[in-house]
């Protein structure tokens, strides 16, 4: 069931409708470096790519948005192991969003696993058969990452809309 991907909320079921705020949902998809944001509608229905913020500089951005957006719900990206684990970069993360937490009290935040949301999203703004790949020869250590498009704001995209979708089901 997808509903297992949802993570837990300091006892409060992430897909409680009593527990989901009104206004629009933000998502995040946290990284070192830069981060990726969506929105969706006021209805919280249709999610969509907002832009990629340097992760230094998310804190206040974040407490700009929300208040300029009334919003009270941010679905945030925890990378957890292929086995569904908390790791080294999901406790990273974790900190992060602790920060964030406490910045902004007012905001529920859910812990979503993000697994591969960041390699789908390349795949689908990949052109037609190339899924997303860096060619074999170009897979050196740095390279490929030269000219790519940052594609962090269509993983919390892709991830927001799951979130939504499944908020939705009865």
């Amino acid at each position: 069931m997808r509903g297992c991907r949802a993570g837990a909320l300091r006892g409060v079921s992430p897909l409680d409708p009593a527990a989901s705020a009104a206004g629009p949902v933000l998502a995040l998809d946290l990284g070192e470096v830069r981060t990726g944001v969506a929105i969706s509608d006021p209805g919280a229905r249709v999610a969509r790519p907002l832009e990629v913020v340097e992760s230094g500089r998310l804190p206040e951005y974040l407490e700009e948005l929300v208040h300029r957006e009334g919003v009270a719900e941010v679905v945030a990206g925890v990378p957890k192991t292929l086995g569904g684990e908390v790791g080294f970069q999901a406790r990273k993360t974790l900190s992060q969003l602790e920060e964030l937490r406490r910045r902004l009290p007012e905001v529920r935040f859910v812990e979503w696993d993000e697994r591969f949301t960041t390699r789908l999203a390349r795949s689908a703004s990949a052109g037609p058969g190339d899924g997303g790949r860096t060619p074999r020869r170009s897979r050196r250590r740095g390279a490929g990452r030269a000219g790519k498009e940052p594609v962090d704001h269509l993983a919390a995209a892709r991830m927001l809309q799951e979130y939504l979708d499944l908020r939705e089901r009865p």
